[in-house]
């Protein structure tokens, strides 16, 4: 060995000046440590050589005994091996070469360590087959303690424990070596250890201990002896060798396996008893990530014991990153050499050893999974031709030329199970800790079985991470896939592989869905994103449909995961951004055009507008009639909210102010206000980007509509006084109508009747010039209702009868309904009951309730006024019950108020006090948290004069004194303070 190596050996790349004296130096002092070390080492021209006898290096005595430990177990002879293992590790004093030196030494001890293990392993193996347990358990742990990534030797113990009585134990140490596999290396355990922590769990008889083997009795002759063992060898060579166990090649089976009892159920179901006269086929599609191959894997062992002749497993690697999938003859000369036909048996040609591997089969019962399928092509020439088979096909895509085969398609996991695989994988103790960060979890995770195990791996491997903050950290959902990953496992690897097998047409389609807003997607505004015919639109979305990257919720509708639309979202770019644009913009043309057509339906008397928008080239959806528009903003108002916030936020401002606008009519219709606030704040913040003051107090003024509903009055009053200040500015005088009604209508509710009357009055003669019809009747009934609080009865039913005129004479159905109850509201106070039944029997014709449910809810009050006039007291009662009902869907707040208070002033009067008192007091919240000062006021009277007839006193003079103070403070005359 010359002394340059062995310098590079302990000091690799940069050795220091003296290192071959240092080398020369440490040989010197070897040479006086080792007796004879003079002999020993030699000096040979620029090195040193060492001069051994046979038998002095213990290396060679330990490689020559494991020799003989393989041969003795060639011959059948387990003792002699055992024998010669025990000698060949006596020799080991502790690790080899432990000190510092290079990478060659480091190597060189490497390679002895792994042979000291591997003949460790190999001992223990014949000591267990030897019927030891107990009494191998401090040894293993001993070694596992310091190798816990081997295997072998943690199967080893597991399997000593077994025995030993410590089953519990045993299985301990697979959840042990199971979490170390993940954290360290990302994987999970093989499935050799896999399936004995099966049989250990299931107390299968085949790991019971051998029994001693019995002492064979000696001959009595031992040429007899000699004469039978001859006779016995000669058997066994006619006999031939001996055969094969069954082969198995299946994955293991997931021990933390949860969830998905239908799916597995219908999938043994349909593997049928196995006697059917032909191969039976089952094949099970999902989206990456769903859990296919797990199912199919937990499928086959239940199913295994059916099939004695073996049950086989390929990965035929339809989506594999990096590789392209299995030829079906390099598949079947795997599987025919796993049945034991020799190589040069194999032909060369597909089509030989596809009739080759029919031909094997004959006779034959199998289970055969073909996992990971690109598409039936692949898989047909796999296919078996005799009965007696069960053919298992794992694939992201339905493969529908696949004849034959029952489907069983999986999805996402119910959020039931989704926090059961939480609770399994990550412990129970953590999950009941935070339960709803968990739920939250699950939710995030879109309860897809993948990116369930990867959240939970990476909150194992981070054990100060609570569930909470990995669910924060999921909540910002554009680093929502980058958190999804965890070693060599990825969410958005798993779909990019689905992405990557599609051609460029559906690629391209694949990454513009991705821009819808809404949750889901109909074929109308597909064709309008993609720019194709409804038809290719159609087409498109059902291959994306056959791949898994899109739900069809139902029959015309689609939908991303929300996880697929994340990867989709990030699949745009800078070299994307144009067509991206131009997508968009045809998307949002289509729903305003849409839009346009269902609002000239449903609302033919709104004023016209100049939008400087074009037109759409997409077809747009039948809506010609009153049910088809309604329909269809029913099904498009959660898309069309999305939409006109991401036109705002995406500088598309003159779409959202305007889209805006149609959709806040069937909001407004609708009674969803809340989302019409929202719809309008958008709305307005997009008209001052736009820098049009028409489009921005248009805008304001739909906000105030909103904010009256809600009962935010004194919110909606600076909001209405800017968009007065706009109108008067640009000299609309259309608007400043607009602005008047909102304040007029806004001060009459804050008990401020004198101001609203004027502004009310002035914009009545605003509407009446511009011929504004529409706007003339609203504005006419909030008149109408503030003469009423003023007193003047008869000038609120002239207001009331000419708003119902107006009405009838542009014939709008909700128009009508609430004009006529409010006609009917003012026939009441003036006590002409017959004419307010008139009105509110007219109503009740024309009402639809599932469009204006607040609406009829009044109509419905007022009529159990009429007949509780006219002696028909349970009639009333049922009229009040109906109200009550229609006032849980969605009522405004003023309405509501109102209502509660009149069924008050029915029950006070039928002398049902206590619950008079009752439907007071919720008014009169409602009231006082708005400053809805003339409810207040009315409420405080009910509770009055409630609380008198219970006999409560004090609380009856409060609310009195009360209710007096606001009626004198708004100006109200006593015959006006409680009505009917």
């Amino acid at each position: 060995m010359p002394v340059t190596r062995l310098v590079e050996a302990a000091w690799e790349d940069e050795p220091p000046a003296t290192a071959s004296h240092q080398i020369r130096k440490a040989v010197a002092d070897l040479r006086q440590r080792i007796p004879g070390g003079s002999d020993l080492i030699a000096t040979d021209g620029p090195g040193y050589r060492a001069v051994l006898e046979d038998g002095q290096l213990d290396l060679s005595a330990f490689l020559l005994h494991t020799q003989r430990a393989r041969e003795a177990l060639a011959a059948g002879r387990a003792a002699d091996a055992e024998a010669e293992l025990r000698a060949a590790l006596a020799l080991w004093r502790g690790p080899v070469l432990s000190g510092a030196g290079g990478p060659v030494v480091e190597s060189a001890s490497t390679a002895l360590e792994e042979r000291r293990l591997t003949a460790a392993e190999q001992l223990f193996q014949l000591r267990l087959e030897h019927g030891e347990s107990s009494e191998l358990v401090g040894d293993l742990r001993e070694l596992v303690a310091a190798h816990p990534l081997r295997e072998n030797l943690r199967g080893h113990l597991m399997l000593a424990l077994y025995r030993s009585g410590r089953q519990a134990e045993a299985l301990e140490e697979f959840g042990r070596v199971r979490e170390l596999l993940v954290e360290e290396l990302g994987v999970d355990p093989g499935p050799r250890l896999g399936r004995l922590y099966e049989d250990i769990l299931r107390d299968s008889p085949e790991l019971a201990a051998p029994a001693p083997p019995a002492p064979a009795p000696a001959p009595a002759d031992p040429a007899a002896a000699r004469g039978a063992a001859a006779s016995e060898a000669a058997a066994r060579e006619a006999a031939g060798p001996a055969p094969g166990a069954a082969p198995c090649t299946l994955p293991y089976d997931l021990a933390d396996f949860t969830g998905r009892d239908r799916e597995l159920a219908d999938l043994l179901a349909a593997a049928g008893d196995g006697d059917e006269a032909g191969t039976r086929i089952v094949a099970v599609d999902g989206m990456g990530g769903t859990g296919k191959t797990s199912l199919a894997v937990r499928a086959a062992h239940r199913l295994a014991e059916r099939f004695p002749d073996g049950q086989l497993h390929v990965d035929l690697r339809g989506y594999t990153p990096g590789e392209q999938p299995l030829r079906p003859g390099t598949v079947i000369a795997g599987l025919l050499r796993t049945l034991g036909v020799p190589g040069e048996r194999i032909p060369e040609d597909p089509a030989g050893r596809a009739a080759l591997w029919r031909a094997t089969l004959v006779g034959r019962r199998l289970l055969l999974l073909f996992d990971n399928a690109s598409d039936a092509a692949q898989v047909r020439p796999l296919l078996p031709a005799s009965p007696g088979c069960l053919v298992l096909v794992t694939s992201r895509a339905r493969l529908v030329e696949l004849d034959g085969a029952e489907w069983i398609s999986i999805g996402v996991m119910s959020p039931a199970d989704s926090l059961a695989l939480i609770t399994e994988t990550l412990g129970a103790e953590r999950t009941e800790r935070e339960p709803e960060a968990a739920r939250a979890l699950a939710a995030l995770c879109g309860h897809l079985p993948l990116a369930l195990r990867i959240a939970t791996a990476r909150l194992r491997n981070r054990s100060r991470w609570t569930v909470r903050h990995l669910v924060d950290r999921l909540g910002d959902e554009t680093r929502l896939l980058d958190e999804l990953s965890s070693g060599e496992r990825s969410v958005a690897a798993t779909l990019r592989l689905s992405y990557q097998a599609m051609d460029e047409d559906h690629r391209t389609a694949f990454r513009l869905l991705g821009l819808h807003p809404g949750a889901e997607i109909d074929v109308h505004s597909a064709a309008a994103l993609l720019a194709v015919h409804i038809r290719e639109a159609e087409d498109l979305l059902e291959d994306l449909l056959d791949m898994h990257l899109v739900q069809q919720p139902e029959l015309g509708y689609y939908a991303f995961h929300d996880l697929v639309r994340s990867f989709a979202q990030s699949l745009r770019n800078t070299e994307t951004a144009a067509d991206d644009t131009a997508a968009v913009e045809r998307l949002l043309d289509y729903f305003y055009a849409a839009t346009e057509a269902a609002c000239g339906v449903l609302f033919p008397a709104r004023s016209p507008y100049e939008t400087g928008l074009t037109g759409s080239a997409a077809t747009l959806p039948a809506l010609g009639g009153a049910d088809p528009a309604t329909a269809w903003f029913d099904r498009e108002a959660a898309a069309l909210i999305a939409a006109v916030t991401a036109a705002e936020a995406g500088g598309f401002v003159r779409h959202a102010v305007w889209l805006a606008r149609n959709l806040m009519f069937f909001l407004n219709m609708r009674t969803y206000t809340e989302q019409y606030l929202q719809v309008g704040k958008v709305a307005a913040a997009a008209a001052r980007r736009l820098e049009d003051a028409r489009a921005l107090r248009l805008s304001l003024t739909n906000q105030v509509t909103a904010l009256w509903k809600l009962g935010r009055f004194r919110e909606g009053i600076a909001v209405a006084e800017e968009a007065l200040e706009l109108a008067h500015a640009q000299d609309e005088r259309l608007g400043e109508g607009a602005g008047l009604e909102a304040l007029g209508l806004l001060l009459s509710c804050l008990g401020e009747f004198t101001e609203a009357v004027r502004h009310q009055e002035e914009a009545v003669a605003v509407f009446r010039e511009t011929g504004a019809v529409q706007a003339e009747i609203h504005v006419l009934c909030s008149l109408s209702t503030t003469y009423s609080c003023l007193g003047r009865g008869e000038e609120a039913a002239l207001a009331a009868e000419r708003a119902v005129d107006l009405a009838r004479g542009i014939g709008i159905l909700g128009d009508e309904v609430m004009v006529l109850n409010d006609l009917a509201s003012a026939y009441l106070d003036l006590g002409r009951f017959a004419e307010a039944e008139t009105c509110l029997k007219e109503a009740m014709a024309l009402v639809e309730v599932s469009r204006r449910p607040d609406d009829f809810a009044m109509t419905r009050v007022l009529m159990a006024a009429v007949q509780q006039h006219f002696g028909l007291a349970e009639d009333a009662r049922a009229c009040e019950e109906e109200a009550l009902e229609l006032l849980r869907r969605r009522p405004t707040l003023a309405r509501q108020t109102v209502v509660e208070r009149r069924i008050g002033n029915l029950r006070l009067a039928r002398g049902e006090h206590a619950q008079a008192l009752e439907f007071y007091a919720s008014a009169l919240g409602r009231a006082a948290a708005a400053e809805y000062r003339m409810e207040e006021a009315r409420a405080l009277a009910g509770i009055a004069r409630a609380a008198q007839a219970l006999g409560d006193t004090a609380r009856a003079d409060g609310s009195r004194a009360r209710a007096v103070g606001l009626f004198t403070a708004m100006g109200v005359p006593p015959g006006a303070r409680f009505p009917l």
